[in-house]
């Protein structure tokens, strides 16, 4: 008991450190807008890990005699879409998606059980000396149980999201395909509205435009959020996060 409450003290101590540290910000912060990111290379920030899929055996690069044509090539004239690592292309992200599911369960379970003993040796007899009353050999265990169960649920979501974002490549696996990276940040007033992506893609599903939509890109994740006022006051206090975490009823 002693180490539960041992325990409990030192999680409020860090969750009373956690907000203190967080309330000194915001104190500082009193008037002023969301800062900024700054714009960095992708492949040097904190937790970046360069993509490592599966690749196919690297064919050779094959010639003709007397051929101005390389078997690798997908055009004869120079493509003016990003290729390789640090070209910038504008991702297309249109999505509308709508789900609708209602589940219900039912359960029941009844069991019952009964023992006797009707001999022993004779000593079935001598049961009313141990216990003070009458005693019924044929009954002496009865169980019973009954359980039942039932559940509904029902999911009913729809999401719809338009935006354009454009995404640097950052990195080109052995297969050709591109790893892309995107990071954009428009702040209005004391809110500011992030949009990140990541994922990979072909150099073949670039259009002509140089761009290419959200469902061509592999491995794709896409995170839409905010950040100042507005979204604080959407969110619960950590305390009642903390609380919501440890209670368990």
């Amino acid at each position: 008991m002693t180490k539960f409450i041992s325990q409990i003290i030192c999680i409020g101590i860090a969750t009373f450190g956690l907000s203190a540290c967080s309330a000194v910000d915001r104190l500082a912060n009193i008037g002023e807008a969301p800062s900024m990111t700054k714009i960095e290379n992708p492949t040097t920030q904190s937790g970046y890990v360069p993509v490592s899929l599966p690749m196919p055996t690297p064919q050779p690069d094959v010639r003709q005699a007397n051929s101005l044509w390389s078997g690798n090539k997908t055009g004869f004239f120079k493509d003016q879409r990003a290729g390789q690592v640090g070209d910038i292309l504008t991702v297309m992200i249109e999505i509308d998606d709508e789900a609708e599911m209602d589940n219900t369960t039912s359960r029941s379970r009844s069991s019952s059980e009964d023992a006797g003993l009707n001999a022993l040796l004779g000593y079935e007899q001598s049961l009313s000396r141990i216990l003070p009353e009458a005693v019924n050999n044929e009954n002496l265990v009865g169980m019973g149980a009954d359980s039942t169960h039932a559940g509904t649920g029902s999911i009913d979501r729809e999401e719809e999201i338009t935006v354009k974002l454009a995404a640097l490549i950052t990195q080109e696996l052995p297969n050709g395909n591109l790893v892309i990276q995107g990071r954009q940040e428009v702040r209005v007033n004391y809110e500011k509205r992030i949009l990140e992506l990541a994922g990979v893609i072909r150099r073949e599903d670039i259009n002509v435009d140089n761009s290419i939509t959200y469902d061509k890109i592999a491995e794709a994740r896409i995170s839409y959020g905010g950040k100042g006022q507005i979204t604080d006051m959407q969110q619960p206090r950590y305390g009642q996060q903390v609380f919501d975490v440890l209670f368990p009823f």
